[in-house]
């Protein structure tokens, strides 16, 4: 990590003449890409983005200076490396809509962004779409019938065939066929963001930018607003929902200069919707079931109940027999609540204590329940910040120790591996009614590397189960000041 920020500051001067004063990692969500974080000495920042594929970097920088000639909301791409793996771009900061939302609720604020959004996302379609290569886009260049198939496959695959639900495949595979070519044969067709959901939209001084756009093809205007409007983690209300539909209409009218038939659109969108809550459950099942990260297990149980109310409320046009009974077993009260027992903490006695401690200065903790049981994890294979002498002041709850212990040690390795084992034990716990779990985690001095894996594990525990937990640094009178 450290050639890639040398790699970053070195492309960044020849594009500024103002010194970098500091790059930091900025944690990565679903993707492999790693962005950075790039501040100069005049307090200006960029941010700069690592990846070794070379497609996905090359579609993004081309669509972006693309969109960028049309006006769209998208950042200035500012310099690329030779090698294309790595490249420069404006900084819109770290507030999403799907943040302000959850900071203030679906207040006037909100649906006012909102409306930005749809109104921009018309705009960057239906112009964006005039003159595009669509030999820049990554895998397909239309989202048609084989597209839809495979997202219908990948949530098949990756959600449905996890639950083991028995069904009849052929009769299934048919469904799906009858679907795609139904979905695939929309009145309106114009480049497709694929991936528009609040999180990538981004609120700077009360404007919004988009962002995460380089799996983009042409395909239906009705996919990126129903990925919008029925984010799980958005929840917006059936009447935003509503609202917000019809005003996406009136900015598609505007840009296109004509009328459209609504209600063919609405139902075309409506197939939409249900392709995109597909496609979500497949890669909340992916990301979560099979990579065990916490965060895409925790949106299981929202995306479900999206999905129900659809089912209960919506229809899209075609018949579906097969497929509609067996989702209708996936949205099922019992389904959804084998998700939710990853919150059944809330009113469970369990109590996790987590411990940070130095095995030179302390030696292992004594655990004063009845229990007994628990964990002690051992630190000390990972690289050590106490040895740089500009970390041995500090923590493992600074900021440059973060950085150091996540961009240049196995830490994070290290930790998924725990998250893997602690899950079994808590989940465990809760269903059993115990009291009483500790888990333990010792450094040499237990400053800096016990301290945030301490720190670490305490958040998965609290974001993932909702678990009461405390947590004690048995070191901290002793850290070096």
């Amino acid at each position: 990590m450290q050639q890639v920020t040398a790699s970053i500051k070195e492309l960044l001067q020849q594009y500024s003449n103002n010194p970098v004063s500091r790059i930091e990692k900025i944690p990565q969500s679903g993707s492999d890409r790693i962005y950075f974080r790039v501040y100069c000495s005049d307090e200006k920042t960029f941010i700069a983005t690592y990846s070794n594929n070379i497609k996905e970097n090359d579609a993004f920088i081309y669509f972006s200076k693309h969109f960028k000639k049309i006006g769209a909301p998208v950042p200035e791409i500012y310099a690329v490396n030779k090698e294309h793996n790595i490249y420069i771009q404006e900084d819109f900061g770290d507030e999403s809509l799907l943040h302000v939302l959850e900071l203030n609720g679906q207040d006037e604020v909100s649906f006012s962004l909102f409306k930005k959004s749809l109104k921009a996302l018309a705009h960057l379609q239906i112009n964006g779409d005039k003159n595009l290569d669509y030999a820049q886009c990554i895998t397909s260049k239309e989202f048609g019938q084989q597209a839809i198939l495979s997202d219908l496959l990948y949530f098949k695959y990756y959600f449905l065939d996890t639950l083991k639900i028995p069904y009849d495949k052929e009769k299934l595979i048919q469904d799906f066929e009858a679907i795609s070519i139904y979905l695939a044969h929309v009145d309106h067709k114009y480049f497709m963001f694929r991936d528009f959901q609040s999180r990538n939209v981004m609120v700077h001084h009360n404007d919004i930018h988009f962002i995460d756009y380089q799996g983009g093809m042409k395909g239906a205007l009705q996919y990126d607003v129903a990925s919008l409007l029925w984010q799980a983690k958005a929840n917006l209300s059936d009447e935003w929902k509503e609202q917000l539909l019809h005003y996406y209409m009136d900015c598609v009218e505007e840009q296109m200069s004509k009328t459209i038939d609504r209600t063919i659109f609405t139902n075309q969108y409506n197939g939409y919707v249900l392709i995109r809550l597909l496609q979500v459950l497949g890669a909340y099942g992916f990301r979560g079931l099979f990579e065990r990260k916490a965060h895409f297990l925790t949106s299981i149980p929202l995306a479900l109940q999206n999905l129900k109310w659809f089912l209960n409320n919506k229809k899209i046009g075609i018949s579906f027999l097969t497929f509609e009974n067996l989702l209708k077993l996936v949205v099922a009260d019992d389904t959804i609540k084998q998700f939710e027992t990853t919150k059944a903490a809330e009113n469970s006695p369990l109590l996790v204590k987590i411990k940070s401690f130095s095995y030179l200065k302390n030696g292992y903790p004594k655990d004063e329940s009845k229990n007994g049981g628990g964990f002690v994890f051992d630190c000390r294979g990972i690289l050590n910040p106490g040895r740089i002498e500009e970390y041995k002041t500090q923590t493992g709850q600074d900021k440059p120790v973060k950085d150091f212990l996540e961009q240049q040690t196995l830490m994070p390795k290290f930790l998924n591996s725990i998250y893997d084992i602690v899950d079994i034990a808590v989940e465990d716990y809760i269903k059993r009614g115990f009291e009483s779990l500790e888990i333990n985690f010792g450094c040499t001095g237990g400053q800096h590397r016990s301290v945030y894996a301490a720190e670490a594990v305490t958040r998965h525990l609290r974001n993932k189960f909702a678990v009461k937990t405390v947590l004690t640094h048995l070191n901290n009178e002793n850290w070096v000041k």
